[in-house]
């Protein structure tokens, strides 16, 4: 991996960096699309790459039950399985320890899970899990980590973060001894639920371990926790973290979450929200999400937004088409997806062009104002962002409401 940082913003701790894979650059701040089991529902490989994405993310722990290691091997890994020439992630398949833990038995030695296809019983180990991802072929790899959610408190929380410190052991001297390290990149997690102390110590020893890695992550938020924790836990593991480094907050998707995070410090983030919420007919706007299954949108022969240069907004398809297939057929949930992912891309775009710019606080005031200026802007985004030297209360934003609670009640204009 080469790793430049190209600008870093004057007020708060945003940057922008050059991130260089095997398949080639990306640029930083980015949000990756998730391809659970090698695709992106809806899309094709070429139809991802078309719209702009260098860096998407493929499941380790599905990827090795279906279509498996075999298979992969003989192909050549996931990015010719796939038809997907840019560059890949994989997650290790900790996540999963929590998602399906009804299945999942966490021992030192790894984890003993129980397919939800076969039955079949399987021990994933650190080693285990690297070798995996190894035959998968992606361009950045994810420690095993010991995972529990983020509502999790009492003694098992920290026994996780100290697991997950020795499992980080196992996958550095495993991956050392590939030979791959120069095509494959490993990332350390950090954990420690929502304890500030524990998540200090953690990040402390992973950055012991820092000729071992190539970039953090900061793991084990996003289920549920209250937003005020969520920012402070990602902007007390940001500042601390490495500068020399990319710095990964996994599974967070709402564009909101994505801005607060790029003022704090992450590189990275990924997240299903953009393409799941597409299923569901939902689209993503600077106004605000938009659910095209509501009967106002029948007579609307508008595209999704102005400006969009979308696939789904360029053809151009408009609301109503979208509102008489939404969740009845196909063509609705590929032409939704395509939309939200080029939303994604151009808001962490437009990120890159302000801090580079130096003009990176007023794009925050100008989204945020646009994005909650009819349901109030939530306490949580305002405090994180004043944190950081940014007072979105300024201005023509002063007569904005704050609202408390996670996310705005939305009705979906």
């Amino acid at each position: 991996m080469q790793f430049e940082v190209l600008a870093r913003c004057n007020t708060t701790r945003a940057r922008v960096s050059r991130m260089v894979l095997a398949h080639g650059p990306t640029m930083l701040p980015t949000f990756m699309p998730v391809a659970t089991q090698a695709a992106i529902k809806g899309l094709t490989s070429q139809q991802t790459e078309a719209l702009g994405v260098s860096l998407i993310l493929n499941n380790t722990y599905h990827l090795n039950l279906r279509p498996g290691i075999n298979i992969l091997d003989q192909v050549g890994g996931a990015h010719a399985f796939q038809g997907w020439n840019r560059n890949l992630l994989t997650d290790s398949g900790g996540f999963q320890l929590v998602s399906l833990s009804a299945f999942t038995q966490i021992t030192e030695e790894g984890a003993l899970f129980k397919s939800p296809f076969d039955g079949r019983m399987t021990m994933l180990t650190p080693e285990e899990s690297i070798s995996i991802q190894h035959a998968i072929g992606a361009d950045i790899i994810m420690q095993l980590d010991d995972v529990v959610s983020s509502l999790t408190v009492g003694p098992r929380v920290e026994e996780a973060m100290w697991r997950s410190v020795r499992w980080l052991d196992r996958c550095i001297a495993h991956h050392q001894a590939s030979g791959k390290t120069a095509t494959q990149n490993l990332f350390a997690i950090v954990q420690g639920g929502l304890d500030p102390d524990l998540r200090d110590k953690c990040v402390n020893e992973m950055i012991k371990r820092k000729d071992g890695v190539a970039g953090f992550a900061v793991g084990g938020l996003s289920g549920g926790e209250a937003k005020d924790v969520f920012w402070r836990i990602i902007a007390q593991c940001a500042e601390k973290l490495p500068a020399d480094r990319p710095r990964y907050s996994m599974g967070v998707g709402f564009a909101e979450d994505l801005l607060v995070c790029v003022a704090l410090g992450i590189d990275m983030a990924d997240c299903v929200f953009p393409t799941r919420t597409a299923r569901f007919g939902v689209a993503l706007t600077r106004n605000g999400p938009l659910n095209l299954k509501l009967q106002r949108h029948s007579r609307d022969f508008a595209i999704i937004e102005e400006g969009c240069p979308c696939p789904t907004c360029t053809a151009p398809i408009s609301r109503a088409l979208l509102h008489h297939q939404a969740t009845h057929e196909t063509a609705a949930a590929h032409a939704i997806t395509q939309h939200n992912i080029v939303f994604q891309a151009r808001l962490m775009g437009g990120a890159r062009d302000a801090i580079m710019n130096q003009t990176f606080p007023d794009y925050l005031k100008t989204f945020f104002r646009q994005y909650f200026g009819k349901q109030g802007y939530p306490q949580w985004c305002v405090d994180a962002l004043r944190s950081v030297g940014v007072d979105l209360l300024e201005g023509d934003s002063a007569q904005i409401p704050v609202v408390e609670g996670d996310h705005p009640n939305w009705e979906y204009a």
